[in-house]
């Protein structure tokens, strides 16, 4: 007979909430021992994943711009929180990017880009859109893993700029080597 208060709980051995989250098996599969994941580590667990879907995987420049958005230590890795965190960013730009795909080709076009960004609250001017689609289409056109590099461009150096835009006027105060270190940490 069982006595209140005593035993093991319903459930042993228990896990941690951590590895009971369905995402921790990609994670954890990559993850080394310290429990952070590298740019290389977070291609093969998003690859594994099938997060992509149908889209090329994304390129190690990609995987590199994707820590450098939650590496709030510097330490060029993410833990488990932040790799949560970064799966419901790419699964919310995938949505995006489906959404404005109208013609199903895989790819944007700059209206449909235009669009997307626009969903996303960011006011753009013509000619930012411009270089966004100068840097990252190919003949016109931005495949999944140039749009999610965009978003996390944009996302970044958004965060970076409205933390010095103390009094929400659209002007922020850079020194040389703060612009340096937020253009280059992106």
């Amino acid at each position: 007979m069982a006595y209140p208060g005593y035993g093991a709980p319903a459930g042993y051995p228990q896990m941690p909430q951590m590895q009971q989250d369905p995402l921790y098996q990609y994670f954890a599969a990559v993850a080394g021992q310290d429990g952070q994941i590298s740019a290389d580590e977070l291609q093969r667990c998003l690859t594994q994943s099938g997060v992509a879907g149908s889209y090329k995987p994304f390129s190690m420049e990609t995987c590199r711009l994707m820590i450098n958005m939650l590496d709030r230590d510097y330490s060029g890795s993410m833990g488990f929180n932040e790799f949560k965190e970064l799966w419901q960013a790419i699964n919310g730009w995938k949505t995006t990017f489906m959404n404005y795909d109208r013609d199903r080709s895989g790819t944007m076009e700059g209206h449909e880009l235009q669009q997307a960004i626009t969903s996303f609250g960011y006011n753009l001017s013509p000619q930012a859109l411009g270089i966004i689609m100068k840097r990252y289409s190919i003949n016109g056109r931005i495949a999944f893993d140039d749009f999610v590099s965009c978003c996390v461009k944009l996302r970044g150096l958004s965060d970076q700029f409205q933390r010095r835009d103390t009094t929400r006027t659209g002007k922020a105060m850079f020194q040389y080597d703060d612009f340096i270190q937020v253009s280059m940490s992106m």
